[in-house]
């Protein structure tokens, strides 16, 4: 299913990705790239993210920079100099920032003090997305959460004090022992705080996670298919009937609060991707670093720290573009898919599209041409996704 195509020149990456690996502990449900702090090189990694950047902007020069996300870990367990050193080193290889930059960091309740505020204001964050996941105590303890609530409305105040206001909350939903009431408590007390923005994800059992090991033993209580269908219903219900929009499968956001680094990956945009464990995406090449954190430090000084590089084939990044595109709730641009590409995107995905349109999980957009998911679809996103991983590419 290949055509000849002319390979549109690639500007200049505008978005930034950094990982901070350390965290207190390890999540029970968490499968990221991290590691307990305890006895970390900390200085020695912030080094070599230094000269991982350094490196990387030398050979590939940025555009002026629109959104920078620090995520990890839990990149707020930096000590207010390691965090002041960290910021200043991302100002010195990215000096050219848009007007209206997004700088986001992840945070955890708990770890994020006045000082430590201050110092992230300070070094150009303007917004905080906090790792909160439930408003029950019980909850928190029985998914290795080591914050309770009262730390949740601790951290929140400090970030307001320090002048910080594009806050963000993530919480989770069919966790075990978790019931739709419980959710719905969760929800209440997440919309008290009136902030911008909520993401509100469904735990998924990953390999390599303590869950996993209970999941594989039936020891696991998660909740039954129906309640965590109708945990989905009661929060899109809930979020929407507060006045936020619904712009992504699991986002939720006041206008003109979307976070515009998430959608930089499912507009299938170029991003840097710096640290241990990281992904990066620039010029249709995709790179992974190398994970562990004093491997990641001794490759950094001798070259560029990559686990593998490899460029991604036309048909996977088809794949990929309507994949991630039809997450968002917009839809996907028919436009854009052929000024990457070449070719229409009816001419690639036939199939696909007029199966899932004749089953009333995909439609055409009206404002523009496109397809965005259905409001059945929404509700069976993956099953739609899936109809275009591997379409191209399987046996291909």
């Amino acid at each position: 299913m290949t055509t000849e195509h002319t390979r549109i020149p690639a500007k200049a990456p505008e978005a930034v990705y950094i990982h901070i690996p350390f965290c207190t502990n390890k999540c029970f449900y968490c499968d990221f790239n991290s590691y307990v702090l305890k006895d970390q090189p900390v200085m020695d990694y912030l080094r070599a993210l230094d000269r991982e950047m350094e490196q990387t902007v030398a050979i590939t020069p940025p555009g002026v920079i629109k959104t920078i996300f620090v995520g990890g870990g839990t990149p707020t367990v930096l000590k207010p100099d390691e965090m002041a050193f960290f910021l200043s080193s991302v100002r010195k290889h990215f000096p050219n920032w848009a007007d209206d930059i997004e700088f986001s960091m992840e945070a955890n309740p708990g770890t994020t003090d006045l000082d430590k505020m201050k110092v992230m204001k300070d070094g150009g964050v303007n917004r905080v997305s906090f790792g909160v996941q439930a408003f029950q105590n019980t909850l928190l303890g029985e998914i290795g959460r080591i914050h309770n609530t009262d730390d949740v409305y601790r951290s929140l105040e400090n970030a307001q004090k320090t002048g910080l206001n594009n806050l963000s909350i993530d919480l989770m939903f069919g966790l075990p022992n978790q019931t739709v009431e419980m959710l719905d408590e969760s929800v209440t007390k997440a919309l008290e705080l009136g902030l911008p923005h909520y993401s509100i994800y469904s735990l998924k059992v990953e390999e390599n996670t303590l869950f996993h090991t209970l999941f594989q033993k039936n020891k696991l209580p998660l909740p039954s298919e129906d309640d965590e269908l109708a945990m989905y219903r009661l929060l899109m219900d809930r979020m929407r009937g507060a006045g936020y929009k619904q712009y992504e499968i699991s986002n939720f956001a006041k206008p003109g609060k979307e976070s515009r680094h998430n959608i930089t990956y499912w507009k299938n945009e170029d991003y840097y991707g710096f640290g241990a464990g990281a992904h990066g995406y620039v010029g249709r090449k995709r790179h992974i670093n190398v994970k562990g954190v004093n491997p990641y430090n001794e490759a950094a000084f001798k070259g560029l720290p990559r686990l593998e590089e490899f460029e991604v084939p036309r048909e996977e990044a088809m794949e990929d573009f309507m994949m991630v595109g039809l997450r968002m709730l917009d839809g996907m641009e028919s436009g854009r898919f052929r000024e990457q590409f070449g070719v229409p995107v009816e001419d690639m995905f036939a199939a696909p599209l007029k199966k899932m349109t004749d089953l009333g999980l995909i439609e055409r957009r009206t404002d523009i041409e496109g397809y965005k998911l259905s409001e059945k679809g929404i509700l069976f996103g993956n099953d739609v996704f899936g109809e275009f991983i591997g379409y191209l590419t399987v046996g291909a």
